[in-house]
């Protein structure tokens, strides 16, 4: 075993050996003080998508989805105040290049190394023993002639529950300028990626805070700019290396501006992409985190794309996804190329109210993913003659209903859905030229939803 890896491996034990997080209350530490700039935009409102009464089975429940109280307490808990702070301590290291200075205090990529492992160890004060900081993952580095030492930051709330896997929530801290190769040229990177850094930090802050079924690990990635070297080298050396048992993987990667190239404003909506085809395990994830978006921070929609990033680029994501690994990407609606890589990247383009609503949404969606009850298994679809079919599933003892989603032929995500109390449903709705494929999601007493079920394909 490479001895690199041997902390980490050490510590990854953790997960599988019933380390139970303790609750926790709210920490002390003082907020920080810069204000961000807000904009005027009123959040949407968004609901999620529902059959019409008429055409629900008889056992669909028909009162409103209820409200997780402890998880709206969790969304209210990210602080632009905070999520600005990091961004401008990013940007104030002038550059975060592979190739810039690792030793100078203030100033390049080892700069902002020090200050993001300073605050995870700052999350692991305040855990109350949840969150674990791993050793580095180091990895060698070569970029235009010069040779260094890359380092993969890696901080784990272990889980609770035996066999719920891992959630990998990510984004990268290095940054670069048109002048590929230049160490030294002024590369602020607010946007790309000072942004998903910051809801990273925040949601590892957050989330640290209570009990999770699966493990989350979080992950800020160097080398991101150079043909995603540092993801590259996490994914082979560790998860498959090491066959971690990662089930899902969030990448965040320039979420925080609602402004694009002509001045237009969007700040209700976000991109999610996810490799092809549209019955991947990465698409299937978009789904989830879609739903899960609709049903519990519905003041962001989720876009769907369909392709695993935009044409000619790509970041950390693509790096799980192309190992057979779901995985999938946020990026703002609105991205401003001309603002990428150049010294025009800088806080003054970052919007309070988008950076805080994007990261409650993916902050609602990893909750859901890793507190949520275990998905049902052994669906099957049952033909009872006449156009009726009963789809069944495996009971989750700690489930009050379940919610059962359908996609349309040719759909992206899921398009209708509705929650009954019982484990079975007999319908004559599932039709295969109306639906390719249903999923079952269990949920809690508190109405928290947990993941979906793999998809059953609905076929004649």
């Amino acid at each position: 075993m490479n001895t690199r890896r041997a902390p980490l491996i050490s510590t990854l034990i953790l997960l599988y050996i019933g380390l139970i997080l303790l609750a926790c209350t709210l920490s002390s530490e003082p907020a920080p003080t810069i204000v961000p700039r807000a904009t005027s935009t009123p959040p949407p409102t968004i609901g999620y998508a529902t059959l019409p009464p008429e055409l629900l089975p008889q056992q669909a429940v028909t009162s409103a989805p209820r409200t997780d109280v402890r998880l709206i307490t969790l969304l209210n808990q990210v602080e632009q105040d905070r999520l600005f702070l990091h961004i401008n301590a990013m940007q104030n290291f002038q550059t975060r290049h592979v190739n810039s200075p690792y030793d100078v205090p203030g100033i390049g990529i080892g700069a902002a190394y020090n200050y993001i492992r300073g605050q995870f160890e700052q999350i692991r004060a305040q855990s109350q023993g949840n969150f674990v900081l791993a050793n580095d993952h180091v990895f060698p580095v070569e970029w235009g002639g010069v040779r260094s030492e890359g380092r993969n930051i890696v901080g784990v709330i272990p889980g609770t529950e035996t066999g719920a896997g891992i959630l990998v929530i990510c984004a990268h801290y290095d940054s670069i300028s048109i002048a590929f190769d230049d160490g030294s040229a002024y590369a602020p990177g607010a946007n790309d990626n000072g942004s998903g850094v910051a809801a990273l930090l925040e949601m590892a802050r957050i989330m640290s805070r209570q009990p999770q079924r699966a493990t989350v690990m979080f992950v800020a990635f160097s080398a991101e700019e150079i043909q995603r070297a540092g993801s590259l080298a996490f994914v082979q050396d560790y998860v498959l290396a090491e066959n971690l048992d990662v089930n899902w993987t969030i990448n965040m990667d320039i979420i925080g501006s609602s402004t694009g190239p002509d001045g237009s404003i969007n700040d209700r909506e976000i991109r999610l992409f996810s490799a092809e085809p549209n019955e991947s395990g990465s698409r299937v994830l978009a789904r989830n985190l879609q739903f899960m978006a609709r049903r519990h921070a519905p003041d962001m929609a989720i876009i769907l794309q369909p392709q695993g990033d935009r044409e000619g680029r790509y970041s950390d994501h693509l790096s799980f996804s192309d190992a057979g690994i779901p995985a999938v990407r946020f990026i703002e609606i609105n991205e401003d190329n001309a603002r990428n890589h150049n010294d025009r990247d800088t806080l003054d383009d970052i919007q309070a109210l988008y950076l805080t609503r994007a990261t409650q949404t993916i902050l609602a969606g990893a909750t859901a993913l890793s507190r949520g009850i275990r998905p049902p298994g052994n669906l099957v679809l049952r033909d009872e003659g006449g156009g009726v079919r009963t789809l069944v599933w495996e009971s989750r003892p700690e489930a009050v209903s379940y919610i059962v989603a359908l996609r349309a032929v040719g759909a992206t995500g899921y398009t209708e859905s509705f929650e009954v109390a019982d484990t079975f449903v007999r319908w004559d709705g599932f039709v295969p030229s109306r639906f390719n494929a249903v999923a079952v999601a269990a949920v809690d007493e508190t109405g928290l939803m947990g993941p979906f079920s793999f998809e059953y394909q609905i076929v004649n």
